[in-house]
């Protein structure tokens, strides 16, 4: 999802800092993107929280337990920043949603992140949709989730340049359906198979 999202965003005007677990990975991604669009501004960053500091939006491309540890490592550089959640609280066997009770992963990491401003997006919207994001020559839906309504807006803007049409869901307690509609959809996707 991470580098689809960046290939996608790298179209509009943003400067784009790329981390992986793997530095190379990010690197040759970033190489990649430029040789697609000489126009895009990207490098790639070898450091969470260098790259946490220097961005404006941090977008959490990672699984759901990951996103809490990279959730400690950032806190103190992430403050008043829009932090955007797109995983799913699933199971490795992704045969079951893990217990987040009353809650989603993206009200999870509004608690570890309490100055940032976490906004649920891209969770329904599959990889392979951002190769072609329209059907019908309409753009296909993707939900946006957040308490801050600036944030909701900012991000709104993100994903209407990844090539989706944003749809706005509503306060962060939404994200909980979001990912409960999109565990179904897997659900029914690895049963047609």
């Amino acid at each position: 999802m991470g580098s689809s999202l960046a290939k996608s965003l790298s179209k509009g005007n943003y400067r784009l800092l790329l981390l992986d677990r793997n530095p190379l990975k990010a690197t040759e991604l970033a190489a990649g993107i430029k040789q697609e669009n000489p126009q895009a501004d990207i490098a790639a960053h070898d450091c969470a929280v260098n790259a946490c500091w220097e961005a404006d939006i941090i977008i959490m491309a990672i699984p759901f337990p990951a996103e809490k540890r990279m959730a400690r490592k950032i806190k103190e550089v992430a403050n008043q920043k829009i932090v955007i959640s797109i995983s799913n609280p699933l199971a490795d066997s992704y045969d079951r949603l893990l217990p987040v009770p009353e809650s989603s992963a993206a009200e999870e990491l509004q608690e570890l992140l309490p100055h940032c401003k976490v906004v649920k997006a891209f969770n329904t919207t599959l990889k392979a949709a951002f190769a072609t994001p329209a059907t019908d020559g309409r753009p296909a839906d993707a939900f946006v989730a957040g308490n801050d309504q600036e944030a909701v807006q900012t991000v709104a803007e993100l994903v209407q340049t990844a090539g989706f049409h944003p749809v706005i869901a509503g306060n962060l307690t939404a994200s909980r359906r979001l990912e409960k509609k999109q565990f179904l959809l897997m659900q029914l996707g690895l049963k047609a198979y």
